[in-house]
């Protein structure tokens, strides 16, 4: 399968400004195998001041105990949580999905968790956040597909691309496990294509919704 191409700027026909003049209110990232090397670039470039909320979803055990959220912490410079059902989505502020739940947003912003069957053999599913995140933030949503060895997530960001958020997927070339963003990129739900440390620093750079574009 042929990797599309880098564009220098968003692929969706009539994108009115350039990614870096975009303003976002929250981004969704989804991680499986191998996608934890990844995060590991992405978290430590964002800056204390960053302006979106993060939301993760990674494949973990359903039934042991996880460290990933401390693990992210000592790294990056935001707080990251494992969010209780009912918290708000704040900006500047991590929140991992916790184990054996899958994690959505609600209407007023606030984190729903759900112990409904699995989707794609996972809870969390990437799927379902990407989908739930989709239609409470539109195209103030940046989805972004890591490394993973199975294809949820890319109807997640077909569905983010539909309600005109953006969607960005690791370059399969840097990937632990290539399948998860090749799905995305054979389902055509993909905006880029880029490697984690270029990722990192577009995501750094990204104005928040609060932000007046200019």
């Amino acid at each position: 399968m042929n990797t599309p191409r880098r564009p220098s700027s968003p692929s969706v026909p009539g994108a009115a400004a350039p990614v870096e003049t975009r303003a976002f209110e929250a981004v969704a990232i989804g991680a499986s195998a191998g996608g934890i090397d990844a995060l590991n670039v992405l978290l430590p470039a964002l800056p204390a001041s960053f302006g979106l909320a993060v939301l993760i979803v990674s494949h973990l055990p359903a039934h042991s105990p996880s460290c990933l959220a401390e693990t992210l912490g000592y790294r990056c410079a935001l707080p990251v949580v494992e969010p209780d059902a009912g918290e708000p989505l704040l900006p500047g502020r991590v929140h991992l999905a916790p184990p054996g739940y899958h994690m959505l947003v609600d209407d007023d912003r606030t984190v729903a968790l759900s112990i409904d069957s699995t989707v794609r053999y996972s809870r969390p599913s990437i799927d379902v956040l990407f989908e739930s995140a989709a239609h409470v933030y539109g195209e103030r949503l940046l989805g972004i597909l890591l490394s993973g060895a199975n294809d949820d997530g890319a109807h997640g960001l077909e569905v983010i691309r539909a309600m005109g958020g953006l969607a960005w997927v690791q370059d399969p070339q840097t990937a632990v496990s290539s399948t998860m963003p090749r799905a995305a990129i054979a389902l055509g739900a993909v905006d880029e294509v880029l490697s984690p440390t270029l990722m990192a620093r577009r995501l750094a750079g990204l104005p928040p919704h609060t932000r007046t574009m200019t």
